[in-house]
């Protein structure tokens, strides 16, 4: 069936018909905006009629306000409303009369005659209060409200409007039937043109003579009804399905234990009107809120259960929590729909079908494969239409992952919607004529904050359904409204092989890139203090996962798997969506720290409690001296490593050290660190996920450290740094492999820019921060502190406005980077600061890694929604390459970065005065790095670079060991697990979530190349299949090789 329109309407026709609804309202309907009196009072109880009859009246603003002050100061408002006889002559007696109201406020308390009837918030922030049923002209009603305005921004009431409306068993009112006439030249405008010409018909030959005879008016109504009435069948054809909905973030604008009484609040509510309105259906989409409540709530907790099996209460999940999706790595990623899908499994008996992630910043382009992977069958979201330059051009689509994983996507409604047949209209005829199906979702209900749907809204469903001239209205779980999108829809194959839902003839179009957010670019780098905190989580909870794996199945010893498990919950619970983007307040942040801590604790524990085990467990050769002191070097990652190790000395008697190798006690290169009581070592081909042995032995003592150079140049095999001692900038990055100078500027250039004007403060960077930069970094000191065989460092300090920058210039031995450490003491309000790289690459893309992958973007594209990319997220590195040559930036968990041909730039800082004012001032510390290199960043291999400087080789003591005559032969490098390709990643090593006896690997493709999977180990396990991300069995063999970008989980058994 074809849906859309064949020609356009007569725009004139329209604008009568539109005309005629509004003066259809004005009959029943009146703002009573400039009849407020105000005061800016403390009180606590509501004045009388005397007190606020002598207020002074109150101003209206240039958008219809009624404003006042920002930071929590309170207003009073008040005035007695009089029923008048008529309205534009219309009569009212005998209608009911409600009172709609809108407010930005944190606070809002609704009196009646003196008697609290309502409250409300920064997000319950509007309602229809009943004023009294069957009115008479006379009758008078006092309002008042108590309104307390946000700290962070100037408070309004933004609406009052009296609504006379009929009882539900009479005519309908006229501003009732003026909707009803948006309604249809809606849905006729996009539709059906041809209808505007029944509907201008019937719309000219209302009486308006007769306007102060109700009954004679009521007549001319319903006969202009009567005509229009051909037009419902058609209109009837359409299906509205709303689905109550109450948007609960987990923390923001209160701190978590709030959202636990907001969600108590919640379900109970929609469990009660369920009783009265059993047509209602609710969906939730957060497990850790019912696991929360299962574990506090019981009682309230089996309700929901009960309302599930029922059909009557959707479970739209599909993760965890809904988190941050553009700053957490990959494995986290898989985590959040493991443990997401495997509760509503476990709990509820299904998984989740649709991945409900409605207010994430911005989707990453490898989420369809994860998705697929977590046997989600479609993606939802509504964030996109936050976008500030370009309006997302779909509602319904396939969406195309990086490694051609298609999966259905939808563009949700608005979220925190009243019953607004106007809205709905508006929503439903754009969804219909973009996606030929009959049937379209509302999600009414209060959200952010909680709330749902409330008692008018459904009254409002009801009165609405009745109507002829609206769609039909059902209640439906998204679950059933997917269902049929999947009957009508034309199945799609994927660029990866597998078939994707679709049974019917109607072809979407497919997407094929990131959902990228146009807005909220400073949520890559706000609150640093949570991205490093996650990094510092996600680093240490896989690695100790896998040694911890690896010890059980070596040494018979216990896995802790409840501990993992509560560690990983915790964490994931702070990636939430305001959590990790550093979006909320004070408090927040103050619990989520203690939640990190936690976290890393059980993270720090399990990896230092299984090296420990597996050190202890090392065959050792004969000490090559009484005092030596046996050190294992385990590498967490999958290749073999030659990098410098820092390890520290032994306390005790002996005052230097020497390192040598452990199989033939060979003297290695060592320096002692100059800053901290450490040896560095020269440590060469670490095995994959492995160990070697080495020795520290006493030395007569440490060689003196060389003198300083006159100049300010670091030097290795592979580069040479050269400072500028007037600025402290990079003057000259020669790569000495290509004999090339890779910058044709400044690098690591500090530039500060204002960051003010952006309403959403800690999520926005300014878009024109560029025009307004500051005065660049001034050079306070510059100074060598390291200058020996194994790593070089000169330290530079510079001030920027009120902000001190210390920066540590290191470069190791033969490695490809050097490393920036910094350390921030940052005091600026409402500025950005960025480190520019200014290079002789002239690339046309840079490429960034994301979860799991990487991605393109294009530079100086005359796409719009590729130029509104002018900040954007990356996970671990970004390059700009041509194919001949190329600069990379890694970077441990700073994740904004812009670029531009000729120069990439990582963004430092921000300095947010909301929604915490003191976002980001005080101590940071954070490294990054840059790596010039020939070919491509596939060929200079950045994603193993980038891996690596996250990855530290862990340093472990071998307890003290005599040999005897019949022990094992020494073993002193071995590799527990490794694999050929050397694109793949180790993601998780893991038991199984169901069998002990069973182990999960999964890997990630970092290159983007089609390869196969081959398992060494000497482990005793057996590869039996490979498994989903719910470890559950999948069709691919073994043998069947990788696609590029793919994701792939190997179940492998014990022997």
């Amino acid at each position: 069936m074809t849906i859309a329109p064949s020609s356009a309407p007569n725009p004139t026709d329209l604008t009568m018909i539109h005309t005629i609804a509004d003066r259809l309202r004005q009959l029943t309907q009146i703002s009573i905006q400039p009849q407020w009196r105000g005061a800016t009072i403390d009180a606590v109880t509501p004045p009388s009629a005397e007190t606020f009859a002598v207020w002074p009246v109150v101003t209206l603003n240039d958008r219809g306000h009624i404003p006042w002050a920002r930071g929590q100061q309170s207003l009073w408002l008040a005035q007695r409303i009089t029923v008048p006889p008529a309205l534009a002559g219309f009569p009212l007696a005998g209608l009911n009369l409600k009172l709609q109201l809108v407010w930005w406020a944190d606070a809002a308390q609704i009196y009646v005659n003196g008697v609290a009837v309502q409250a409300g918030d920064l997000f319950d922030c509007f309602t229809r209060v009943p004023l009294g049923d069957r009115v008479q002209p006379g009758d008078e009603i006092d309002v008042v409200l108590h309104l307390v305005s946000p700290g962070h921004d100037e408070g309004a009431l933004v609406k009052s409007v009296l609504i006379y409306e009929a009882a539900a068993d009479a005519l309908p009112e006229p501003g009732f039937v003026a909707d009803e006439l948006t309604v249809l030249a809606t849905y006729a405008a996009a539709l059906k043109p041809a209808a505007i010409a029944t509907l201008t018909a019937a719309v000219t030959d209302l009486d308006w003579a007769q306007v102060s005879d109700a009954d004679i008016f009521q007549r001319s109504l319903q006969v202009m009804r009567d005509r229009l009435m051909p037009l419902s069948p058609w209109i009837k054809r359409y299906q509205v399905s709303c689905l109550g909905h109450a948007h609960l973030d987990l923390a923001w604008l209160w701190p978590v234990k709030d959202t636990w009484d907001a969600a108590e609040r919640t379900f109970r509510s929609v469990l009660d009107l369920q009783k009265d309105f059993p047509e209602l259906t609710y969906t939730h989409s957060s497990p850790a809120l019912f696991a929360w409540l299962a574990d506090h709530r019981p009682k309230l907790f089996q309700s929901v259960r009960q309302a599930v099996a029922e059909g009557r209460w959707g479970i739209d999940a599909g993760l965890w929590v809904e988190p941050e999706l553009n700053t957490l790595g990959g494995e986290s990623l898989a985590r959040q729909i493991l443990y997401g899908q495997r509760y509503c499994r476990d709990t509820f008996g299904t998984v989740s079908a649709i991945a409900w992630l409605p207010d994430s910043f911005g989707f990453s382009w490898q989420l369809p494969q994860l998705l697929a992977q977590g046997q989600v069958r479609c993606f939802a979201t509504q964030k996109l239409r936050w976008n500030d330059t370009t309006t997302f051009p779909h509602e319904l689509f396939w969406w195309e992952g990086l490694d051609g994983t298609r999966l259905l996507s939808m563009t949700l409604p608005p979220i925190g919607s009243d019953i607004d047949p106007v809205a709905i209209a508006r929503h439903s005829a754009q969804w219909i004529a973009q996606t030929q199906l009959t049937e379209s979702l509302w999600l009414p209900g209060v959200g952010d904050h909680g709330g749902g749907p409330t008692r008018d809204m459904l009254h409002k469903a009801r009165r609405w359904a009745a109507s002829p001239f609206f769609p039909t209205v059902t209640f439906r779980r998204a679950a059933d409204f997917l269902e049929t999108v999947e009957r009508q829809i034309a199945p799609s194959p994927a660029a990866n092989g597998g078939k994707r839902a679709g049974e019917g003839t109607i072809a979407l179009p497919c997407w094929r890139d990131e959902l990228y957010l146009e807005l909220h670019r400073g949520c890559y780098t706000t609150h640093g203090d949570q991205k490093r905190q996650n990094r510092a989580c996600e680093t240490r909870l896989t690695h100790g996962e896998w040694f911890a794996a690896i010890a059980t199945l070596t040494l018979d010893v216990p896995y802790p798997k409840a501990a993992l498990e509560t560690a990983w919950k915790q964490m994931l619970f702070n990636q939430f969506h305001d959590i990790l983007p550093g979006t909320a307040i004070p408090e927040v942040f103050a619990t989520a720290n203690e939640t990190w801590a936690a976290a890393l604790n059980t993270a720090d524990r399990v990896l230092h409690q299984a090296l420990t085990q597996l050190a202890g467990a090392i065959a050792l050769p004969s000490a090559p001296h009484p005092q030596a002191v046996a050190i294992a070097l385990f590498n967490p990652l999958n290749w073999s490593r030659s990098e410098v190790v820092e390890i520290a000395l032994p306390e005790g008697e002996v005052l230097a050290w020497q390192a040598v190798d452990g199989p033939a006690g060979n003297p290695l290169t060592t320096q002692v660190s100059e800053v901290g009581r450490s040896l560095l070592v020269d440590a060469q081909d670490v095995p994959a996920i492995g160990y070697r042995l080495l020795w520290l032995v006493p030395a007569e003592k440490f060689p003196n450290p060389a003198p300083p150079p006159a100049h300010w140049q670091l030097a290795s095999d592979r580069l040479r740094v050269t400072l500028d001692p007037h600025t402290g900038d990079i003057a000259s990055l020669w790569d000495c492999h290509a004999q090339r100078e890779t910058l044709s500027g400044p690098g690591n250039h500090l530039q500060a820019f204002v960051d003010q004007g952006e309403y959403w403060d800690a999520w926005n960077i300014a878009p024109a921060y560029a025009d307004h930069p500051l005065p660049p970094a001034t050079l306070e000191s510059i100074t060598w502190v390291e200058h020996g065989p194994l790593r070089q460092r000169v330290r530079v300090v510079r001030r920027v406005g009120q902000s001190t920058v210390q920066q540590d210039y290191v470069l190791d031995a033969r490695s490809p980077y050097l490393c920036i450490e910094t350390v921030a003491d940052w005091q600026e309000c409402q500025v950005v600061l960025k480190s520019a790289f200014l290079t002789r690459t002239q690339a046309h893309s840079a490429t960034y890694e994301i979860p799991f992958g990487a991605i393109a973007r294009p530079l100086n594209s005359d796409d719009p929604h590729q130029r509104a990319k002018w900040e954007v997220p990356a996970l671990r590195w970004a390059d700009l390459s041509d194919g001949h040559h190329g600069l990379s930036i890694l970077t441990d968990y700073k994740h904004g970065f812009d670029a531009q041909p000729g120069r990439l730039r990582l963004t430092l800082l921000k300095a947010p005065l909301w929604p915490d004012p003191g976002a980001d001032r005080g101590h940071h510390v954070f490294r990054y790095a840059v790596l010039p290199h020939g070919g491509s960043w596939q060929a200079a291999q950045t994603p193993h670079h980038a891996i690596a400087f996250s990855a530290p080789l862990y340093a472990q003591v071998c307890p003290q060991f005599t040999r005897a005559t019949g022990d094992p032969a020494p073993v002193t490098q071995h590799s527990f697990l490794h694999w050929d390709s050397p694109n793949l990643a180790i993601a998780a090593f893991k038991p199984s979530e169901d069998d002990p006896n069973a182990y999960i690997l999964r890997c990630w493709d970092a290159y983007g190349e089609a390869s196969t999977l081959h398992i060494h180990t000497p482990l005793p396990l057996v590869e039996t299949d490979t498994t989903d991300l719910l470890e559950d069995p999948t069709p691919t063999a073994i043998a069947d090789p990788l696609r590029p970008w793919q994701v792939i989980t190997r179940r492998l058994i014990r022997r």
